[in-house]
């Protein structure tokens, strides 16, 4: 899947190779007649243009190779140019289909559309980001894989471009047709092997917040969790994402618990692989959210596992190897918190621990109750009752040594909730809400 050259950059094949959808409308597309003998006669293109075109039109393969191979500089500037003056949707459509044979397994030839910005700078990518805002239905999502395309093959790619498209395709994650939401995945696959376009990425507003989405609450097919987690991989090779991503959007919870599950080996391959990075790039940012889910345990199951790829158990030993050595550094609350962040709280030692929590409730105070405010938020919004459970001792527990807080949990809520979930169907979350409400209300010692 990857190879790692002496910057650690993932040198990658373009990954926008094919999606049904959007091949079934341009096959639909393909056969029907554009009227360019109309156009020449209305002086809207010239009888040379018409030539042109008409050597192209309706070719592909080897035919379209020969004209373009001897021609390719040629028909870059007409097409773009067609696109600059023409505005009929079947017309644009058809000059798509022509740009998009002509790029189709041969990346090389971009470099005839890249060349055009030497006259003009808002060539190539001005009207193929006309086309992007357009609102027909296959317009828009042809001009996107031909923009992707560009910006792959472009030695310093368009900035405004690059942010245009990705605005694009945040736009795209979020559609209800699932085919558009995997030709949006398959855009950022494929962009985001172009190492200057993955900071522009990561800086576009709610871009990964889409991203991530998909498989937080869409319950994915095994391939698409292979293709989001593949844009993760990728931005993982930057060491300010790799610093970010979990802190941000609580990736590592999210990554584990699908490795588990996961049936297909490439998807546990990519995900072993994001991790290594992150664990690589910022090792401080991620080691402790690792540990809080317990991803050693995980990798030494996964070590004993047959792999037909010899890459994964590489490195399935790197990140074993990294938590066990790392693991007596590890403070005892840097795992809590970890795990407090991570909303997915269980029964482990620090929660039940006087001697933790005698230690680091203050903690909990800091950054005007960020922490607190946390365990506030699981014990409202949680359906979970172990989290549940957990939440509502450690609020007894904190109280029980800062007493002073009670006022402050009551305006928050919590006083109120802790009451409610005294009477759930749950019997440990009963217990432990009652032993926390004695806490909350003046009370001592345990039931």
């Amino acid at each position: 899947m990857v190879i790692r050259n002496k910057d650690d950059v993932a040198e990658v094949p373009l990954a926008l190779v094919s999606n049904v959808y959007l091949d079934e409308l341009t096959a639909g597309l393909r056969a029907r007649p554009i009227p360019w003998e109309g156009y020449q006669r209305a002086t809207l293109i010239t009888q040379t243009e018409l030539n042109y075109i008409k050597a192209v039109d309706k070719k592909t393969g080897e035919d379209l190779s020969r004209v373009i191979d001897q021609e390719g500089q040629l028909y870059a500037e007409l097409f773009i140019s067609l696109l600059q003056k023409l505005v009929r949707v079947d017309t644009i459509q058809s000059i798509l289909i022509l740009i998009d044979d002509l790029l189709l397994d041969h990346e090389e030839r971009a470099s005839y559309f890249l060349k055009l910005a030497e006259d003009d700078a808002n060539l190539p990518y001005a009207p193929l980001l006309k086309c992007l805002r357009n609102e027909d239905d296959f317009v828009p999502l042809k001009s996107s894989k031909i923009l992707t395309t560009l910006l792959c093959a472009s030695p310093k790619p368009s900035t405004d471009a690059a942010h245009e498209l990705f605005r694009w395709t945040t736009a795209q994650l979020q559609s209800n047709n699932l085919a558009i939401v995997d030709l949006g995945v398959q855009v950022l696959e494929s962009a985001l092997r172009q190492r200057d376009l993955r900071p522009i990425y990561w800086n576009t507003s709610h871009a990964m917040d889409a991203l991530v989405k998909i498989l937080k609450t869409d319950a994915p097919s095994p391939q698409m969790q292979y293709q989001v987690i593949y844009c993760f991989w990728i931005l993982s090779f930057d060491k300010e994402v790799a610093e970010e991503l979990n802190r941000k959007y609580d990736v590592i919870p999210i990554l584990v618990e699908i490795a588990k599950s996961a049936i297909k080996e490439k998807v546990v391959r990519v995900i072993i692989s994001t991790l290594r990075n992150l664990v690589e790039k910022a090792p401080e940012a991620n080691l402790a959210a690792m540990a809080a889910v317990k991803l050693l345990t995980f990798t030494e199951n996964l070590s004993t596992r047959k792999w037909s790829d010899g890459e994964i158990l590489e490195d399935i030993n790197y990140l074993k190897t990294e938590l066990e050595e790392n693991f007596q550094t590890l403070t005892t609350f840097e795992v809590y918190q970890a795990e407090l962040m991570s909303g997915r709280l269980t029964w482990s030692p620090p929660h039940q621990s006087d001697l933790f929590w005698t230690k680091n409730w203050r903690e909990l105070k800091k950054e005007n109750y960020a922490l607190l405010r946390v365990l506030a938020r699981l014990l409202s919004t949680a359906t979970d009752t172990v989290v549940l459970s957990v939440a509502a001792n450690d609020i007894g527990q904190y109280v029980k040594r800062d007493p002073s807080s009670k006022k402050f949990l009551q305006e928050i809520g919590v006083k109120q909730r802790i009451m409610e979930l005294m009477s759930h169907p749950d019997q440990e979350v009963r217990y432990n809400s009652v032993n926390a409400s004695w806490s909350l209300i003046g009370g001592s010692g345990r039931v």
